[in-house]
């Protein structure tokens, strides 16, 4: 299976979620990260250096959007959607793919939201189910949950090593093992409901499916995931108004 995660930052490959790549590229799969962003133009040198190093350390394929997008408060974001939109469907950068991972459309934070809703238009039109994580803002609907242990979480971490720059303004390493530490304790209960068992796992990392139908886009099936078969029959739960509804970041600015 080929697998597309969009980044809209450098390390945001690494810090969202990198264990379920691991898993998937340890099944077989092909895992392709495009980056959409290469962060401030200043910066990007540096920032294309280090992602480039990172890839490399974690195995993933790299792609880079070119030019890159800028994704600043204020940057034309609106125009960027669309144009990230097009490159995906109409330019063909997400055409051969039979799933596609993103941050979720109400993440909360500018950049992450507007990928996010590219990534909605695009799996929609292309019929691919889409994974969503949530950084900056919880994950409304976890529906995948993928626990793992102290060997990835080191792996990760090595990987992430790479940002330097980043690590220097920002210890993302407390954040993703927290992060993780908090998902194994809560995300059990959060995917199959409450009063369910956890998991027997350190760590772990929960995302939300959506798999297009006619007219709408399905809430994805609770599951533990199965890197060898990742896929599984959605609920009938129709989530397209949540997706398409304006975020919260939105609705305050509005």
């Amino acid at each position: 299976m080929r697998v597309l995660h969009l980044s809209p930052h450098p390390d945001d490959e690494l810090i969202a979620s990198p264990a379920v790549l691991i898993a998937l590229m340890g099944a077989g799969h092909e895992v392709v990260n495009l980056a959409v962003s290469l962060g401030r133009p200043e910066d990007r040198v540096v920032r294309e250096r280090e992602l480039r190093d990172a890839c490399a350390r974690v195995g993933l394929t790299l792609r880079i959007c070119e030019p890159p997008y800028a994704l600043s408060l204020d940057d034309d974001r609106a125009a960027a959607q669309v144009r990230l939109t097009h490159e995906l469907v109409g330019a063909g950068l997400a055409e051969g793919y039979e799933l596609i991972i993103a941050p979720s459309p109400h993440d909360g934070h500018h950049g992450h939201e507007l990928v996010g809703r590219a990534s909605v238009a695009a799996a929609a039109a292309l019929r691919v189910p889409l994974w969503m994580w949530g950084l900056w803002s919880e994950l409304a609907l976890p529906t995948i949950l993928h626990p793992f242990g102290q060997p990835v979480l080191e792996r990760i971490l090595s990987a992430l090593d790479a940002h330097a720059s980043q690590l220097a303004r920002t210890n993302y390493r407390v954040a993703v093992t927290g992060r993780a530490q908090a998902t194994a304790a809560l995300a059990p209960e959060r995917v199959f409901g409450f009063g369910t068992g956890g998991v027997d796992a350190p760590y772990a990392e929960a995302l939300c499916e959506a798999v297009p139908a006619p007219g709408c886009l399905l809430l994805g099936a609770p599951r533990i995931m199965d890197p060898g078969a990742p896929l599984a029959a959605p609920t009938t739960t129709d989530i397209s108004r949540f997706l398409h509804s304006p975020s919260l970041r939105d609705q305050l600015r509005g």
